[in-house]
């Protein structure tokens, strides 16, 4: 009866040892399916805008699918994602949220986000976090931004060959240091080609007041100007609007507007007198999606920048003109190559400041 009892009881030290130990190789195989949590996991929050935005959210989207494919992961908490912001309340949240769900960098999406990401790095000091456009100086996260100026400094030099008035005029959003990156080189392009060409620079105190960027729009065209670049997101809306609207009324006047961060395109499509056109002259490319997938893959080799800023520009294809490049003659095509090339070899240093860009020689 003794050994009976024995027996029993070391059978049932033996089965939950087993329990136990089924339980421990679950925990420690964690996402990746394997002992050890070897497999990488990347994930991103997006801001407001939402990941279908057709700009900063989707770019970034695209670059982390694209890594995922290319390292054979599927999406989920074994691989990559991402969580959507309804409010910029939502921010922290989603950030932490996905540091509990461990994934091994999480990456937050647009310049609105650096507070949170600020925050939450702070309480996380384990975990390893990026900033897209905006620099957050803690040595867990990296800080991702764009040489803005190098790529319109090229669509400067589009609209500077381009101009039939010499009258150009640049939209931006808010008037801070950031889109007065976009603002100087901008102007330097255009007085590199074209140094009898005048910009005529408004600010519409946001990004997303449509109505506003089209009555900017609408005193430029109405003062001649035919070309106009917006920085101004939302708010171009309303550049595009009404240079549709004059485009179908005037059809053999220019009126053409370059888009802002992805290939606008589309948005300037309109019919006129039964031909599909376009008013977009072309558009300046930030390509979050090249940056995403670059810190992904360094990150997962184990080079993670934690406390760097990092800054994407021509030489690593970061910004540039669109691929949609329909209005543009090849002469045009030809003076952007040899300018980036320019540019990208150290001879010409592009203005990001409107105090760089009063004392910019084009020559030097």
């Amino acid at each position: 009866m003794k050994k009976r009892k024995l027996g029993l009881a070391l059978s049932l030290v033996l089965a939950a040892g087993t329990l136990l130990g089924a339980c421990g190789s679950s925990d420690k195989e964690g996402k990746s399916g394997k002992e050890g949590k070897d497999q990488f996991t990347v994930a991103m929050v997006t801001d407001v805008g939402g990941v279908d935005d057709k700009s900063f959210n989707q770019s970034a989207w695209e670059g982390l699918q694209e890594f995922g494919k290319e390292n054979g992961m599927e999406k989920g908490t074994n691989g990559y994602d991402y969580l959507q912001s309804s409010s910029d309340s939502d921010y922290s949240t989603n950030l932490n949220t996905l540091v509990r769900k461990k994934f091994d960098l999480v990456i937050g999406i647009g310049f609105l986000m650096a507070d949170a990401v600020k925050e939450i790095a702070e309480q996380r000091k384990d975990s390893q976090f990026a900033i897209v456009d905006s620099v957050v100086d803690a040595p867990n996260v990296a800080s991702i931004n764009f040489k803005e100026q190098e790529g319109s400094f090229l669509v400067g030099v589009v609209a500077g060959l381009t101009t039939k008035t010499n009258k150009i005029g640049f939209l931006g959003g808010v008037q801070m240091p950031l889109i007065e990156k976009f603002e100087s080189g901008f102007r330097a392009g255009v007085k590199s080609v074209n140094p009898d060409a005048t910009v005529d620079v408004q600010y519409a105190g946001a990004f997303d007041k449509a109505d506003v960027g089209q009555q900017i729009a609408s005193k430029m065209f109405s003062s001649n100007v035919d070309v106009i670049f917006h920085a101004s997101g939302a708010t171009g809306n309303g550049a595009f609007k009404e240079a549709k609207d004059r485009k179908t009324k005037e059809p053999n006047k220019d009126f053409w507007i370059i888009g802002v961060d992805k290939d606008q395109a589309d948005e300037g499509k309109v019919e006129v007198n039964g031909e599909q056109k376009s008013v977009t002259l072309t558009s300046m490319v930030k390509r979050v999606d090249v940056a995403v997938k670059d810190l992904a893959t360094k990150t997962k080799a184990g080079n993670f920048p934690g406390g760097e800023v990092i800054e994407y520009g021509l030489d690593k294809d970061g910004v540039g003109i669109a691929p949609t490049q329909d209005n543009l003659s090849e002469d045009v095509l030809k003076a952007v190559k040899e300018w980036k090339d320019k540019i990208i070899n150290g001879e010409v240093k592009v203005p990001a400041t409107p105090d760089e860009f009063a004392k910019f020689d084009a020559g030097k």
